[in-house]
């Protein structure tokens, strides 16, 4: 595991900085943390996280063997590409590829040279831990194929998943539950609506060979969670509910939760900030007693400790205690202003009953 913890400071004045000036200090502060990543087998991490070190929307990543420069405010000039360029080609000397997503939608803008844009489709691979995953850096989806963030969380499953059965909600391209198959889980379901992002999975848990130890479902969460817990299965007013998958209840070892912060469906609606409670109550239920719960909230405004107080609340009024709980947070490449990064991440691990 990468357990370089070495602060990353913000920084604050930088308007005599050139945008490469910036990137060659962000490489300086994670000395420590690139040496680590050689040694723990990973070459997939953030070098530059620019809301905090300088460029508002700009990020610089490491996703196997390439760089992929992102810009989500402003469109990068062909002068400030080249220039970071040759700051990224002296750590290492990899393709670069750009993508402009400055559009309100988050959509990739610039087209690619023939030869990048095979590059950027094509299926690559890359390693975090010693866990093979695989990358493309262009597809029919936005996001890159592993949220880089979550790193932590991962070797957080693959830690604590021995013998376990694991349910992964919200699972995107399943590197929780690769992570946790990897980390020698009995059993990893792995739930989510979306067939490409289960598909990439499906490659993840055959890189590593954990194929025979992994379940996919494609499903809406809602349906997934609420008859895994045992509960009806709902909707919102006045919408007909689509045919889903039927599931057994069933309880689970650990449970990792990381949903998106807003998102409407047939069957509810996923609101991080005003009302975490309709996705955790479920997900909570079906966290076996002695069991662990783990809870991703990304959204800045939302308060921590007034976070944690609701959840065990929520448990509280389903009559179970929390016995403990761990806060879990994100490796230094993505560091924030004050210490309080915008991905809260915390274990719950519910009393014997």
């Amino acid at each position: 595991m990468i357990r370089a913890h070495s602060s990353i400071p913000p920084i604050r004045d930088h308007k005599i900085m050139s945008n490469a000036d910036l990137l060659r200090q962000a490489i300086s502060q994670r000395t420590e943390l690139l040496a680590a990543a050689q040694a723990a087998n990973t070459n997939c991490f953030r070098v530059f996280h620019g809301t905090v070190e300088g460029i508002d929307g700009l990020t610089i990543d490491r996703y196997g063997d390439a760089w992929l420069i992102q810009s989500f405010h402003q469109s990068l000039t062909q002068e400030e590409l080249e220039s970071l360029g040759q700051e990224l080609k002296q750590t290492q000397d990899l393709p670069i590829i750009y993508n402009d997503r400055s559009n309100k939608n988050s959509r990739i803008l610039n087209p690619l040279t023939p030869e990048l844009d095979a590059f950027a489709s094509a299926e690559q691979e890359m390693t975090e831990n010693g866990i093979r995953f695989i990358s493309k850096l262009r597809h029919e989806g936005q996001d890159p194929l592993l949220f880089l963030d979550m790193r932590i969380g991962r070797e957080y499953v693959k830690a604590n998943s021995q013998g376990k059965s694991v349910l992964n909600l919200f699972s995107y391209t399943c590197g929780i539950g690769t992570a946790a198959a990897v980390g020698g889980a009995e059993s990893v379901t792995n739930v989510d609506f979306s067939s490409f992002a289960l598909a990439a999975g499906r490659r993840n848990a055959e890189l590593n060979g954990v194929s025979d130890r992994c379940e996919f479902i494609q499903s809406d969460a809602f349906p997934a969670m609420r008859q895994l817990a045992g509960m009806k299965v709902g909707g919102r007013r006045n919408q007909k509910l689509p045919s889903y998958p039927k599931l057994a209840p069933r309880q689970f070892d650990l449970v990792f939760l990381d949903p998106p912060r807003f998102a409407k469906s047939p069957f509810g609606t996923v609101d991080l900030i005003n009302d975490y409670q309709s996705l955790f109550k479920p997900a909570m239920l079906a966290t076996k007693a002695g069991g662990t719960i783990v809870c991703c909230n990304n959204v800045a405004k939302v308060e921590r400790q007034a976070w944690l107080d609701a959840l065990i609340r929520c448990v509280e009024k389903q009559g179970r205690q929390v016995a403990s709980f761990e806060w879990i947070h994100c490796h230094q490449d993505f560091p924030s202003f004050d210490g309080n990064h915008p991905l809260k991440i915390v274990a719950l691990t519910l009393a014997d009953q």
